[in-house]
């Protein structure tokens, strides 16, 4: 009876151990698998409290670029990068949690996947994606303790959708590891110097959106109102950017392929030809008519409606694209608006919007408004001619006008006296805000190398994502007109030298080229929106 019962307890063991162990390896297989694919859909998003790559904003306190917005200890403004993303049809706003380089949560993964063709299903597609844990290509995490295989692969369907999400994940690492880096190889042009505010990290990102970005434009709306707009005067850009964004490279004919979104209508041709001035209504009739736009493509595609607008994008150059984007609500608060009207004031977001300069081309080409002879056959200190427009200019005004020869500040110039040829003549050329912060008079003071002294409330000048504008500009608050003359000229010779070396060699970045060249401002403004759609994630949407 005893050996029976020792017998009858040996099975029993032999059988628990055997039963346990069939239990356990499922359940250590399965968990394995949840935490491998938990890794591949990872709701980390690229966003930050600063732009990819910096650590603080361009300024240094002098420009005010948010009212509410107070500077830290450290003297520098920082901007918020956080942004909310919406969640697909239940339409729910999510906000991501800060992402610091040290983080302790997941980083984002190196993924790569078969390429697929245009005949491959639109909606699903059937990919290896291969998960990998090299450290070399990844962020350390200080909470890992234990050692990951060094490749996995699991075999399932991804949409659309989680292929680019993965491509652009692949992208925002790869700016992570240029930033501290070394340049990479370029024919054309290798980002260096003071003027950028990290040239490894902006050079790898430029050449990431050369080789992803993918932009559809809706085919919708009818000219002159869509697919059309001015190529000269002040507002020129609208008609440069949307003719030649139809016919680039980065256009696709497949929505299914684009990461962003683009909305072709001219916000000046609206005004044009709908604006009523006899009209006590007169903002409602072009309100309605971008309505009417949004609600046609969002009745037609989906891509609107799946995240309310967050990878679409308009541009506008005219004073009152800001105002007339809030015809819809989700254009206003989620889209990227270009604006040349950057107005933190009025709703600009710097870590949503983009600015983007505003250029007057008198005969719609850029002839003869390039160059500037040398600082040394500039005689004038600093040079301005403008109207009484707004509450900047009338203060400048009269503390200088006609008060001292080496500060020429006019209402009206004197008669055959040239305003670009009095550029040319001035070391520094006053930039101040109309009725609204844009002015053309900040690329005009580029292209002839005259410096750029800005004094501009709530203004975030253009492409500052990028640009380090302190070091090719001087920016003075409104307050501090008073002591112009004294401000300038403590400004020592070697130093306003390396100021308009460098507006020579920014100059590049704003220049208007046709066809457009690498780096231009046509590059340049699409360059800003990439960065935008690099710092979203569309959550909730994978595999929908």
């Amino acid at each position: 009876m005893e050996g029976c019962k020792r017998r009858m307890c040996s099975w029993w063991m032999t059988s628990s151990s055997k039963i346990l162990l069939g239990l356990m390896v499922p359940l250590i297989v399965v968990t394995g698998l949840v935490a491998l694919g938990s890794l591949s859909s990872s709701s980390w998003l690229f966003n930050s409290n600063y732009y990819p790559w910096v650590s603080g904003a361009p300024f240094s306190g002098n420009l005010n670029l948010s009212a509410a917005q107070s500077p830290p200890k450290d003297g520098r403004v920082r901007l918020d990068l956080r942004w909310r993303v919406v969640g697909g049809r239940e339409r729910e706003e999510a906000r991501s949690d800060d992402y610091g380089l040290n983080r302790s949560t997941a980083p984002p993964l190196a993924v790569e996947t078969r390429e697929h063709t245009q005949e491959d299903s639109v909606e699903k597609k059937e990919e290896i994606l291969v998960i990998s844990t090299n450290r070399s290509h990844i962020l350390p995490s200080f909470n890992e303790t234990h050692a990951l295989p060094m490749s996995s692969r699991i075999k399932r369907n991804f949409s659309n959708l989680e292929m680019l999400e993965a491509k652009l994940q692949q992208a925002r690492a790869a700016i992570r590891d240029a930033k501290n880096g070394n340049q990479m190889d370029d024919q054309d042009y290798i980002p260096t110097g003071p003027i950028y505010l990290n040239s490894n990290a902006f050079h790898r990102s430029y050449l990431e959106m050369e080789k992803q970005l993918k932009v559809f434009v809706y085919e919708e709306g009818e000219h002159p109102i869509f697919h059309n707009g001015p190529c000269g005067s002040i507002y020129s850009v609208e008609g440069y950017f949307i003719h030649n964004l139809e016919i680039s490279k980065f256009r696709t004919r497949d929505p299914n392929d684009a990461q962003v979104y683009f909305l072709p209508f001219s916000v000046t041709s609206i005004v044009h030809f709908i604006y009523d001035k006899n009209s006590k209504h007169h903002w409602r009739p072009m309100k309605q008519t971008v309505k009417d736009y949004v609600d046609l493509i969002a009745g037609k595609y989906h891509y609107w409606n799946r995240s309310l607008g967050v990878d679409h994008f308009m541009l506008s150059c005219h004073d009152w694209g800001p105002e007339i984007s809030k015809s819809v609500p989700e254009l206003f608060k989620n889209s990227v608006r270009a604006l040349c009207n950057a107005n933190t004031s009025e709703g600009f977001e710097p870590s949503k919007d983009v600015s983007i300069p505003e250029i007057n081309l008198p005969g719609g080409r850029m002839n003869g408004l390039i160059g500037g002879p040398s600082p040394s056959r500039r005689p004038f200190l600093v040079f301005f001619a403008g109207g009484l427009h707004g509450p900047i200019r009338p203060i400048l005004l009269e503390h200088w006008e006609n008060k001292d020869e080496d500060v020429q500040i006019h209402k009206y110039l004197p008669k055959n006296v040239s305003y670009s040829a009095m550029m040319r003549k001035s070391r520094y050329c006053i930039c101040p805000s109309g009725y609204e912060v844009a002015s053309p008079r900040v690329v005009e003071a580029l292209y002839t190398g005259c410096v750029p002294v800005l004094i501009k409330d709530h203004y975030v000048p253009p492409f500052s994502d990028v640009l380090n504008w302190k070091s090719f500009a001087v920016v003075i608050p409104k307050e501090d007109i008073p002591n112009l003359k004294k401000i300038l000229t403590a400004i020592s010779t070697r130093q306003y030298i390396r100021l308009q070396r460098r507006g020579k060699v920014v100059r590049r970045h704003f220049e208007v080229n046709f066809p457009p060249k690498r780096y231009d401002v046509f590059h340049m403004i699409l360059h800003s929106v990439w960065l935008r759609r690099l710092n979203i994630q569309l959550l909730g949407l994978l595999g929908r």
